[in-house]
């Protein structure tokens, strides 16, 4: 972090945007918890919407306080299928130069699954891959549509996903592709990668293709510890281990770039079928803001949370549905409160 983010008087101002689905619901689950824990955090608070014009001038206020304050908590801005405007979640990453996406699947205690002793880390190229948003009709009923690679981005995210395992003892990093088939993006993605590794002897590297990642991971997930892979891959793997943990509503995640960090939900589910029903699970957005607190260095306070989040997720007492429980987004925050 070039700059540093916003602190005045010990308390950070944080640029909050809910998002669409269940994005007020689990924002103000966090807020709830923040204010118990004392946490030194103010939030500028934007309530950008994917169903407002693509050039509304609340985007441009929120990013302006993104690049003021440097440091971002959002939920999942909806994103229209086929017509409409293109994603205002790609335009924030994009904008900003936020290049390394970080999802964290791990089993926790209280939380049914299909596996057991499952801990990796997904890191996606945020900026280029599938999403660069370059299409057209070249005639009539024949669309083009460009898959974009660079050696210097595909650098930057390997050596990311390096210095991750290294600083947080991992292992080993898989690299996921599909050069057999993409041989000239995904094989310049691949090969890049591999040059990258050679610089980190200590780490252990493997590469597998895409198709074949995704029956290793339902079938052993694991043998994964690190892995760094384009951004489509890397949308399809993070709902992948979603699902292999328990559901979207317990995965973390961060977004990180030279200058600037938003935090959000790890598997990016806007969950617009349970808006307003307060229904919703806010562990994903609650663990995201704990990432965040490490962030920031407020490493007290990140334990804290996360500690209560994990205590209540552990106790068959008080479940959202998602968990197969039947109590509510304020019952299951309050539990957490009562836990800090």
């Amino acid at each position: 972090d070039s700059v540093g983010p916003k602190c005045y008087g010990g308390t950070y101002t944080v640029t909050l945007i809910p998002g669409d689905g269940i994005g007020q619901e689990t924002a103000a689950s966090v807020k709830a918890v923040f204010d118990a824990a004392k946490v030194p955090v103010e939030f500028e608070q934007y309530d950008l919407s994917g169903f407002t014009p693509e050039n509304d001038k609340l985007m441009q206020e929120a990013l302006a306080s993104l690049r003021r304050n440097k440091v971002g908590l959002k939920g999942i801005l909806y994103t229209p299928i086929r017509l409409g405007h293109s994603s205002f979640n790609v335009a924030m990453r994009k904008e900003l130069d936020i290049y390394a996406a970080v999802a964290h699947c791990k089993n926790m205690a209280g939380v049914e699954a299909r596996h057991k002793n499952v801990d990796f880390v997904i890191i996606r190229e945020n900026t280029e891959g599938e999403y660069s948003g370059l299409e057209h009709q070249s005639f009539p009923g024949v669309v083009e549509s460009l898959k974009i690679i660079t050696r210097p981005k595909t650098e930057r995210i390997a050596r990311y996903a390096f210095d991750y395992a290294m600083r947080h003892g991992r292992k080993r990093v898989t690299i996921v592709h599909k050069a057999n088939i993409m041989k000239l993006a995904d094989g310049l993605f691949l090969n890049t990668c591999r040059a990258v590794a050679k610089e980190y002897p200590s780490i252990q590297y493997n590469d597998m293709i895409v198709d074949n990642t995704a029956m290793q991971l339902v079938s052993k997930p694991q043998q994964f510890d690190v892995m760094v892979m384009p951004n489509l891959y890397g949308s399809i793997v993070s709902n992948i281990g979603a699902g292999l943990i328990g559901g979207p509503g317990i995965v973390p995640g961060a977004n990180y770039g030279r200058e600037f960090a938003i935090f959000e939900p790890g598997s990016r589910h806007v969950a617009k079928d349970i808006q307003g029903r307060n229904t919703a699970n806010p562990s994903s957005l609650i663990l995201s803001s704990v990432m965040m607190l490490r962030h920031l260095q407020l490493t007290e306070h990140a334990d804290l949370i996360e500690n209560a989040v994990n205590k209540t997720l552990s106790s068959d007492s008080v479940k959202t549905p998602d968990l197969g429980g039947s109590n509510s987004t304020t019952d299951f925050t309050k539990a957490i409160i009562r836990n800090l």
